[in-house]
């Protein structure tokens, strides 16, 4: 008789039984976070049918036009978690202020960019979602937004979902990264990739290039080796660039390779989120032996100082990821 597949809820059970000071909130938080997954998978199949793709008219506090399946991704992580006492504040690249939630005990925070790549919504390319976990103080019911701005350190879990040819759930408690792969037929995230290690080096980089004349000249001599041929693989470096953070991430992940979304030399923050991007797509890549950087400093290192400050990002492969600095630094 084959072996029945893991169900994401079977794995997060066994994990839980490994600890047996767990309460099980933990768990039911992780399993609540696939069910927004399956929510907006849900949404997405149907979006051009259902007439909710363009634009909602509205601008976010990023500054971008706000789309309509960003509203409706944002409205649905906070219809689950609002009722669901596991959180007691819930903080989205779509919402100015974080959502405080009376919930009494409630431990966790959660922090999300609940559509990446919304650019790809109306075209049918891949889109993600990026979650971040930390612990609320003790004590403390109602966390203020400084409670929030804790470095990348502090986050107990992190991970995303990828809505492609398939949707899949890939997330770290701290103890390696894990990939699952959402079943429609029966409605389970079944384990597809367990502890996923990213190579050493790879052989693809993922960048917007229509950029390189804003980038320094470390970061654009760095861009130029990568088309020379490599002495290892007797080739120049594949660019691969979908504009969704996730879907290019996730291929470096399993693949190897680096994707860079660089400062520019008039905007040198750079462009994605601290907290909701660069701090738990780091976590998710360093539990797998990557590297994850601003291009002078480790992501998680970053002191933050608002909630929705930008960084450089600059992500993949140890080996990649430390030439890359050795460019952008002078040091090359």
């Amino acid at each position: 008789m084959a072996k029945f597949p893991i169900t994401l809820s079977r794995f997060i059970i066994e994990q839980q039984a490994a600890h047996p000071e767990a309460t099980g909130e933990f768990s039911v938080l992780l399993t609540q976070i696939g069910l927004v997954g399956k929510m907006i998978a849900h949404d997405l199949r149907r979006a051009g049918l259902n007439k909710i793709l363009g634009t909602t008219g509205e601008t976010n506090i990023q500054g971008e036009v706000v789309k309509k399946l960003d509203q409706i991704a944002n409205d649905t992580f906070v219809r689950v978690f609002e009722h669901s006492g596991l959180v007691c504040v819930l903080a989205s690249e779509e919402m100015e202020k974080p959502l405080k939630m009376v919930h009494e005990g409630a431990k966790y925070m959660l922090l999300v960019d609940p559509l990446d790549g919304s650019s790809n919504t109306d075209v049918n390319m891949p889109l993600g979602a990026i979650f971040s976990i930390r612990r609320s103080k003790l004590g403390q019911r109602q966390p203020v937004e400084d409670e929030l701005l804790q470095r990348g350190t502090e986050q107990i879990a992190a991970g995303y979902v990828l809505y492609g040819a398939s949707t899949m759930l890939v997330f770290t408690v701290g103890q390696g990264v894990h990939g699952f792969t959402l079943e429609p037929s029966i409605g389970e995230y079944l384990l597809s990739n367990e502890n996923i290690r990213i190579p050493s080096k790879g052989k693809v980089y993922s960048v917007n290039e229509g950029n390189y004349h804003r980038w320094p000249s470390g970061t654009q001599k760095y861009l130029d080796s990568l088309k020379v041929q490599d002495k290892a693989t007797g080739r120049p470096y594949s660019g691969r660039y979908s504009g969704c953070l996730v879907a290019d991430v996730h291929r470096i992940l399993l693949g190897g390779g680096i994707y860079l979304y660089p400062g520019e030399n008039d905007k040198p923050e750079g462009k994605l989120r601290l907290m909701y991007e660069g701090n738990p797509l780091a976590m998710v890549v360093e539990q797998a032996g990557g590297k994850a950087t601003t291009g002078t400093m480790r992501i998680l290192d970053v002191e933050p100082k608002a909630l929705h400050q930008r960084v450089p990002l600059i992500i993949g492969s140890a080996e990649d990821v430390s030439q890359a600095e050795a460019y952008i630094q002078g040091r090359a």
